[in-house]
């Protein structure tokens, strides 16, 4: 390799069994495709769930499946059956790492728990990404990303003071996908360095508690406490998007110099004086009337005059965006962050890239997300088996 040569994604070479399903495992996957991994995807003779959501072009090819599983390749599999088991162990066998969302009883039900699978491929990541955690009474409970928001202080803290709500993103799916992504490659170093398999347990309940507590467990950090739980500043009710003359604006105004300069631009410099809004303690125990300010001033102008103004101040601005707005955002097209992509069934897609930058490049594009069984025959071959093995499992040979 010289100089000059592309420099290789950071996980080629490196092969993922993903026997997950929904958001938060293949999210997790998916961003491993995006890194160089071959990612191969075991479904049920039924498929994902998620390939029926949306409207897509051909039945089974979901907009949001389209999105979540692109790079990947699909074997569909009856795990129940002898020779779907046998199947799945002739992949384990070529394997790097093994990545699940099954719930434990699911698991031990198929032989597939870390201890059995350790022992027979001794250098392999076994990463399960459950609801709950292994070790405690909630085991086996079913989780989705509504009961994580609930179960995890989420949905209390969005509804404020009245009923509670969810996040309108699948945030606990995305966040502990994200998790799960980083405990993946860590343990990918981990034997790299060592040469031992590593067992990995990503939990969602206990992962999301951690996320949201980071800032919201506040006084009770200290043990005894100094005092509540919450953070003022993102409990506010004042805390939202605010109303300029013609549209809306999110505006962060937090340090010293920050307060000061939007004092003097809204003609008040007397209030840096006051103790209340002296300091950034003190500011923050008083920030619901600092937001209400904020809600009172910005309807004097429009967003552009705000954007250009607030700016000049060193104060952090945007307007607020649409999803639709997105896929045509001056900044977004000028650093290429939707790639075009030409699927062999599904025609033309437009999906987010990797926007992560590795000594001044992007990821290179992957393939699109596969038919439900695409690739069985393919990756069985390389398994090792001869074309009247695959035929045995209603596969076309290659």
């Amino acid at each position: 390799m010289t100089a000059a040569d592309p420099v290789p994604p950071a996980l080629e070479g490196i092969r993922i069994i993903d026997l997950t399903s929904t958001f938060m495992g293949p999210y997790a996957t998916m961003l491993l495709a995006r890194m160089g991994a071959d990612v191969i995807k075991v479904e049920t003779p039924d498929g994902d769930v998620v390939r029926h959501i949306g409207r897509g072009r051909n039945p089974g090819m979901g907009p949001i499946f389209l999105a979540a599983n692109h790079g990947k390749r699909s074997i569909a599999l009856d795990l129940k059956h002898p020779e779907g088991r046998r199947a799945l162990d002739s992949l384990l066998a070529t394997a790097d790492v093994f990545v699940t969302n099954l719930r434990p009883a699911a698991l031990d039900r198929l032989g597939l728990t870390a201890e059995a699978l350790l022992a027979a491929h001794p250098r392999l990541v076994f990463a399960t990404l459950p609801g709950f955690g292994s070790a405690g009474p909630y085991r086996d409970r079913a989780a989705y990303d509504d009961v994580i928001q609930a179960a995890s202080g989420l949905a209390a803290v969005q509804g404020g003071t009245g009923e509670p709500g969810y996040v309108r993103t699948v945030v606990a799916d995305k966040a502990v996908g994200l998790l799960g992504l980083g405990a993946i490659t860590a343990a990918l170093l981990g034997v790299a360095r060592t040469g031992r398999g590593r067992a990995v347990e990503v939990p969602m309940f206990e992962s999301m508690v951690e996320f949201f507590l980071l800032e919201q467990q506040n006084g009770r950090v200290l043990d005894p406490p100094t005092g509540p739980t919450g953070y003022s500043r993102t409990s506010s009710p004042n805390r939202k998007p605010y109303a300029t003359a013609d549209g809306h604006l999110g505006v962060v105004v937090y340090t010293d110099r920050q307060w000061l300069s939007f004092f003097d631009l809204i003609g008040r410099p007397e209030l840096a004086r006051e103790e209340r809004f002296a300091t950034i303690t003190a500011r923050t125990e008083n920030i619901d009337e600092l937001y209400g300010l904020l809600a009172e001033t910005l309807p004097s102008r429009t967003t552009d005059e705000w954007l250009a103004a607030l700016g000049a101040a060193g104060i952090p601005a945007q307007p607020v965006l649409t999803s639709d707005d997105l896929l045509d955002d001056p900044h977004l097209a000028a650093v290429g962050l939707f790639e075009p992509l030409e699927h062999p069934s599904e025609g033309r897609l437009v999906l987010p890239r990797l926007p992560v930058i590795v000594d001044g490049a992007s990821a290179p594009p992957v393939r699109g997300a596969p038919r439900l069984g695409e690739h069985g025959a393919e990756v069985l071959a390389e398994a090792g088996w001869d074309a009247a093995e695959i035929a045995m499992l209603g596969l076309r040979p290659m």
